[in-house]
């Protein structure tokens, strides 16, 4: 019934209030009959069931009594005043009080009435130290008490409630309240914190539950949830994606689910659109990645993946669709175009993304830019430093151009490869099916882009990295080098960048000779099979083959 302080950890405890209960509550009515099988007879006295220490002032609590009464003390516990509004009767349990974030006279109490049979809804709010207490409970049904509420700590007025079917948020200091409910289970939710930028809750037997970044909700006000606009993203955190370098737990295993690993996006859409971008720009101006509504999602067949499917991250594309939506930036630019894509054993069950990932930005400052239907609205978006990483911003801005570098060389000797490969399907088509004389100059054609796909050096280990080596086995080996880059947060090795010098050397070699076959012999074919009516080999594959990167550093 008394509170008690501490200064030293809990080793010694001062007694700081007297009996802050009622001295005799009464019976209450619902006990009825039972009185008589009641040992006390009704009579059981109450005690403090919440505290509310102000975060503005170190003298000031709060304290709410589970018969109905509300304390305050503003001298550390000397003096004591009952603030109880007048409405308030015996066995009303104050569920929970939280004194205000940013005003020492402003404080919020929840309260309960199980023991009434009474499941209305009450929440109060006092401006004036207690003087005067309002109800603020318009737009909470009254179908379940209130267990909790709680302003939250950086927007003055956006408070949040917890009932026994669900939560509610108010943008106006409690006056109107709306569901917050979302993929909840409908059950009493006990209690929750605000910690950071999220919301821990925890339920009734159905688990702890979070709510990932509730930094859109510190931008709404009342009346303005239905108005377009992108919301300022809180500042993201460049971590890696997953360290973890073993298979993950099996899907039977009860886990729960990481928070968004990335930059959050969100942004609100009034109307069906019928095209939604969103970009990230750099420091400079240039663009990091690209979203859109009409991107076309990668399929994945199940066949094609030699890891289970509930490893897999589904493909997402922006939605256009009227109401909230929520976009998880990687932090990375685009994937390399790469022939050794596979999914990593370093797994998160249903958000493993298939490797190689893009280049990882580095901290600084970005820009957000959501086109909707040729409107433009921008945020600015912080990227931080993972703090247990002790590279340097130099350190960081050598693996990214790095990481670059590589990607464009795997782009270019991507490129290369499917145009060649797809010259030689078509070779093989016409030396089944073409023109008799001029099968012979098909066949010659086709082994000499069979030597410069394969190679005609030997294979690892031997050392050597040059032209002969075939363009498949360079290209693969540009990929390992990108892998090196990407596995940890430092600058490359002199020993790495010394490598990929030699092997842009070679690949920009091979395209070289690729090309001239191309623009040679195969248009020398191409003559000839015009010539006879027959159908010419095309060039399938249309992106024009990229200049390799650092090939004339890597000459000189």
């Amino acid at each position: 019934n008394v509170l008690f302080k501490t200064t030293n950890g809990g080793h010694s405890w001062d007694e700081i209030s007297p009996d802050l209960t009622r001295d005799d509550p009464g019976i209450p009515p619902t006990l009825g009959v039972f009185v008589d099988d009641d040992a006390a007879k009704g009579k059981h006295r109450g005690v403090i069931y919440s505290l509310a220490p102000s975060p503005k002032d170190v003298n000031l609590i709060w304290a709410g009594t589970d018969d109905g009464l509300v304390q305050v003390t503003r001298d550390d516990g000397k003096n004591w005043e009952n603030v109880t509004p007048t409405e308030l009767t015996p066995w009303s349990k104050i569920s929970q009080m939280d004194a205000g974030h940013f005003d020492v006279k402003t404080a919020y109490m929840s309260v309960n009435r199980f023991r009434l049979d009474d499941l209305r809804a009450y929440i109060y709010r006092t401006h004036d130290g207690g003087k005067s207490w309002k109800k603020i409970t318009t737009g909470i049904p009254d179908d379940a008490a209130v267990n909790a509420v709680r302003e939250d700590p950086v927007r003055a007025g956006l408070l949040f409630a917890s009932t026994e079917r669900a939560m509610w948020v108010s943008f106006d200091d409690g006056d109107h309240w709306h569901s917050l409910q979302l993929n909840l289970p409908i059950t009493s939710m006990r209690d929750f914190v605000i910690h950071g930028n999220d919301i821990v809750l925890g339920t009734h037997g159905r688990s702890f539950w979070i709510l990932d970044d509730i930094t859109p909700l510190r931008q709404l006000h009342e009346g303005d949830a239905s108005q377009t606009r992108l919301f300022q993203p809180q500042t993201a955190v460049r971590i890696q994606r997953s360290t973890n370098p073993d298979t993950p737990l099996p899907p039977e295993t009860p886990m729960g689910q990481n928070p968004p690993d990335g930059a959050v996006i969100d942004y609100l859409l009034r109307d069906f659109s019928k095209q939604v971008t969103l970009e990230i720009l750099d420091s400079t101006g240039s663009m990091a990645r690209r979203f859109a509504s009409d991107d076309k999602p990668e399929p994945v067949d199940a066949k094609d993946v030699n890891v289970p499917m509930y490893w897999v991250l589904p493909d997402r594309v922006l939605s256009a669709t009227p109401g909230m939506h929520r976009w998880v930036w990687d932090l990375r630019y685009p994937r390399p175009k790469t022939l050794d894509s596979d999914y990593p054993i370093s797994a998160i069950p249903h958000d493993t993304p298939l490797s190689p990932l893009g280049p990882l930005a580095v901290p600084g400052d970005y820009t957000v830019r959501l086109t909707i239907d040729g409107v433009v609205q921008t945020q600015k978006l912080k990227l931080t430093m993972d703090p247990r990483v002790e590279a340097t911003s130099s350190d960081l801005q050598a693996m990214l151009a790095a990481q670059q570098r590589t990607a464009a060389d795997l782009g270019a000797s991507y490129d290369a490869l499917q145009q060649l490969r797809s010259i030689r399907k078509q070779l093989k088509t016409l030396n089944a099916t073409g023109p008799e004389a001029i099968r012979a100059t098909a066949t010659q054609l086709d082994d000499n882009l069979a030597k410069l796909d394969a190679g005609t050096a030997p294979k690892p280990p031997l050392p050597g990295v040059n032209a002969d080596r075939g363009m498949a086995l360079l290209h693969t080996w540009l990929g390992q080098i990108y892998g090196t880059f990407d596995s940890a947060d430092a600058a490359p090795t002199v020993q790495a960048l010394a490598m990929l010098g030699e092997l842009e050397k070679a690949t920009s070699q091979q395209i070289d000779d690729f090309k001239q076959l191309r623009d040679g012999p195969l248009m020398e074919l191409n003559g000839q099979l015009q010539k006879a009516g027959s159908p010419q080999v095309s060039l399938i594959y249309l992106p024009e083959i990229g200049h390799v990167e650092g090939a004339e550093k890597a000459e000189e």
